[in-house]
């Protein structure tokens, strides 16, 4: 099965344009959607969710037609949105069986199984009679997740997931991302590329609402082989060597700054070749656009 997006487009009363001409193509498994805060992933996946109207284009998944069959989507949707919140005085046992009765599961003994499974899936069930309250952050994403799988979903939605996550708690979110993704779809939103890196087989960079690159992460890093060169910097040059080169990325290191340039050739012989990863070709394809928007705006000027 297939999520197919088209066309998609949406403004907001303010004038943003938060998605402009989307086209994606979704398969079975783990899909990245990576870009800043911002960019309109959340616009995307609250569309794709049902909770807001698109202005134009369509979503398909499979034969059905997601923006006009909203109720027959939601039957077989799991979301786990960014700001999830919990009743902190209530179980996970008591708070999964009361989502498990809103889904639909109606037989008491089938939903006593069901919400026992899932906890047992997500490695909550020791800790089930627990208050949600005294949750860990990655505990509470795990029970997102938990309420997200009820129903046996076709389709399962991820905003932003391992935000403020401990590396442990990052790694435990991350095996069961990837187990869950062995047999369904599974759109991990985020802006941390390690995500997409850990975990996608697929991905899409967007950026002010617009796809700016699709592919296999493998595919587009070994794109960028041979044109990543490194340099140390005192930070103060930052400047200069943004007027002088393609400077795709900096940050510090040990006090100085370390800046990335993208080149055919080495820019000069104090620079050193560095292997691509999938963060080179994040912040690549930002400042591609970005540059092209400054070159249209000048050019608007200029007539």
């Amino acid at each position: 099965m297939e999520l197919i997006i088209q066309n998609l487009s949406k403004t907001y009363p303010n004038g943003t344009k938060a998605l402009q001409n989307i086209n994606l193509t979704i398969p079975t498994g783990m899909f990245g959607l990576l870009g800043p805060n911002g960019a309109g992933k959340s616009s995307l996946m609250r569309t794709i969710a049902t909770l807001q109207e698109a202005d134009s284009g369509s979503i398909m998944l499979g034969n059905m037609d997601v923006l006009r069959q909203k109720e027959d989507m939601r039957k077989v949707l799991g979301y786990l949105p960014q700001e999830f919140g919990v009743y902190p005085k209530v179980s996970a046992e008591e708070m999964l069986d009361h989502f498990a009765v809103l889904k639909g599961i109606s037989n008491s003994k089938e939903r006593k199984e069901v919400v026992a499974s899932l906890l047992q899936q997500t490695n909550l069930y020791d800790v089930r009679k627990k208050n949600l309250g005294g949750y860990s952050g990655g505990m509470k994403q795990r029970f997102g997740i938990a309420q997200a799988l009820l129903g046996n979903p076709k389709l399962i939605i991820v905003d932003e997931p391992t935000a403020g996550l401990d590396p442990a708690e990052r790694n435990r979110f991350h095996n069961l991302l990837s187990e869950i993704g062995e047999n369904m779809i599974v759109i991990l939103s985020t802006h941390i590329v390690e995500d997409v890196t850990d975990l996608c087989r697929n991905f899409a960079i967007i950026n002010k609402g617009q796809v700016l690159l699709t592919g296999d992460p493998l595919q587009v890093i070994d794109e960028l082989k041979g044109r990543i060169w490194r340099k140390f910097i005192h930070k103060d040059e930052l400047v200069e060597y943004q007027l002088q080169h393609e400077v795709i990325s900096s940050r510090l290191f040990a006090g100085k700054t370390i800046i990335h340039v993208l080149s055919d050739v080495q820019p000069g012989a104090e620079f050193e070749p560095v292997a691509p990863d999938l963060e080179d070709v994040y912040f690549s394809k930002i400042h591609e656009a970005a540059r092209s928007e400054k070159d249209e705006q000048r050019e608007l000027v200029a007539n």
